[in-house]
């Protein structure tokens, strides 16, 4: 039985990929935040790719694979699916080597993502919205482009496509000559993770390579589980740079022998270092850019006095998106929360469950009352938002006391997205 040989990016190639890079795609900051530091106890470096002329590492990829393309494909056009990152670095990447390409996108990409890649492309690419997902996208993408017999360049399951994403590692490694103890990655097919981890492997392998995935889409984490490609039948699609179904095949047996460890971070939490960053660093990320640094609470007693990296992968973020942002922050933090409130029909009762049943501090941010019967009590949606996580219990104590207290939707969110 023959043995199929696993494919690993080589340093030769990579270097390569970096001199054909220069001029086209930026070499990103590798800086020390000074507050998650101190926080740690340990130097935490920001590898800033959010800085990146597409503002995500994705154009070094991109660029990588399309100008290796010979002029027949390069004339016949080309075809991509994406999130929005991906397709951002193949639209300059068809404007700058002058090839028409389509665009297919899912149907929740922010708009901004998608104004960028029409702003990156101009008149050498077709944005087409398809799909719930990224996976949808794909696999109408890949449909229409053996039809129309032109290139697809994949996100990550390409060999050109990793070595790109692979210049980030040895980038890193010219950017300091102190060794480092460890790299947090986000995951999402694992083109990022494969070709960086390789770059570390050859140059540092005494680095540990830490792949961080959201955990409403922990496609990687399955398949390494399992020890085989595990296809998610349903993800969260929120953070939308790192939300797939199935991760590459190449990329897959990479990570699979690179990766030190996997760990799954909740999109509440993913929100919350969004908001930590943009107060505290004046730093805008997208969800996916937050990943490798939401990770570091999760290792904070083994990265004590280490050198660590996180690269910050991106900061293609829709401004319309930061209601959403705080609301699921503060659902992670326990600080709003969301009843079912039965009020008793008659006057003065709102007024008393002011006086009674909040506390000083607590607010009222959401009410949705509708009267519709005539029956003793009636119901009304109330989201609270609270100063303190430890003011939950006093508080649902004092609706049940006071006969106030209807259901508690926080742990219904099936329910509550209905309602809200």
């Amino acid at each position: 039985m023959q043995i199929k040989q696993v494919y690993f990016p080589s340093l030769e190639n990579v270097k390569a990929a970096a001199k054909n890079l220069e001029g086209v795609a930026y070499k990103t900051p590798l800086n020390k935040n000074s507050n998650l530091s101190k926080q740690f106890d340990a130097t935490i470096l920001f590898k800033r790719e959010d800085l990146q002329v597409v503002r995500s590492y994705k154009i070094r990829g991109a660029y990588n694979k399309m100008s290796s393309l010979n002029a027949d494909e390069k004339k016949r056009g080309i075809v991509c699916a994406s999130a929005g990152n991906h397709a951002q670095g193949v639209a300059l990447s068809c404007k700058l080597l002058k090839v028409k390409g389509t665009i297919f996108m899912p149907s929740p990409t922010p708009n901004q993502k998608i104004n960028q890649v029409k702003m990156f492309g101009e008149d050498f690419i077709e944005v087409v919205i398809e799909g719930d997902t990224f996976d949808d996208a794909f696999n109408v993408a890949n449909t229409i482009c053996k039809a129309q017999n032109k290139t697809f360049i994949h996100p990550f399951n390409d060999e050109k496509v990793i070595e790109g994403q692979a210049t980030v590692g040895l980038e890193i490694l010219t950017q300091t000559t102190k060794t480092i103890d460890y790299v947090f990655v986000a995951v999402g097919g694992g083109g990022l993770s494969s070709g960086l981890s390789s770059v570390f492997k050859y140059l540092s392998p005494e680095t540990k390579i830490i792949g961080v995935e959201p955990e409403g889409a922990p496609s990687m984490v399955a398949s390494l589980k399992n020890k085989k490609i595990t296809a998610l039948e349903k993800i969260d699609s929120f953070v939308d740079g790192a939300a797939v179904k199935r991760v590459g095949d190449l990329n897959f047996a990479i990570c699979q022998q690179n990766l030190h460890d996997m760990v799954t971070i909740p999109e509440g939490k993913v929100c919350q270092i969004i908001l930590d960053l943009y107060n505290k660093d004046a730093i805008v990320v997208e969800p996916a850019g937050a990943l490798s640094i939401a990770a570091l609470d999760s290792f904070a007693d083994e990265i004590k006095g280490k050198r660590v990296v996180c690269i910050v992968s991106g900061s293609n973020n829709d401004i319309t998106r930061t209601a959403e942002i705080k609301e699921r922050a503060m659902l992670f933090s326990n600080l709003k929360h969301y009843f079912i409130v039965r009020f008793p029909q008659r006057a003065g009762a709102l007024k008393d469950f002011v006086a009674e049943v909040l506390g000083p501090q607590d607010d009222i941010t959401h009410f949705e009352y509708t009267k519709k019967t005539n029956r003793e009590n009636g119901s009304a949606v109330v989201g609270l938002e609270l100063k303190s996580a430890k003011d939950l219990a006093p508080l649902m104590q004092r609706m049940k006391e006071k006969g106030f207290f209807g259901d508690y939707l926080n742990d219904k969110p099936d329910l509550l997205q209905f309602l809200l």
